[in-house]
């Protein structure tokens, strides 16, 4: 008979690792690195403990529809790859987004310049 070293405090149960705050909010984005970047930025001399998680959600959010209207974006134009043009045209599409990125500079992504020229030239007359 195989006796177990166990004293009062001890359970037979393996232990079981924390869950991290990602796992507990069903979220794919690490909020804790959301919550480092939030520290060491000094935005606010106190931060709650809900505060990381609620902009790790938000930014989830954000990122899922954009990309789902990028995706679309290549869908109609029979590509199975996103390009920088696609997300360009995707978030010129949308009111509210165009204005959030209104300032951003795209790399690669000069199909709109590309297609305007293509147009300039179909227009004029050769000569």
């Amino acid at each position: 008979e195989l006796k177990t070293m166990q004293g009062p405090g001890h359970s037979r149960r393996p232990r079981r690792h924390g869950l991290s705050r990602s796992r507990r909010a069903e979220l794919q984005f690490p909020v804790s690195r959301v919550d480092r970047l939030l520290r060491e930025g000094c935005y606010a001399h106190r931060l709650s403990s809900s505060t990381p998680v609620f902009l790790t959600g938000i930014l989830e959010y954000l990122t899922s529809n954009i990309l789902e209207l990028v995706g679309q974006e290549a869908c109609n134009s029979h590509k199975m790859r996103i390009t920088p043009e696609h997300m360009q045209k995707a978030l010129g599409n949308n009111q509210y987004l165009s204005q959030l990125f209104e300032e951003n500079t795209y790399s690669q992504g000069d199909g709109m310049r590309r297609d305007f020229l293509r147009s300039l030239s179909k227009s004029r007359p050769a000569g």
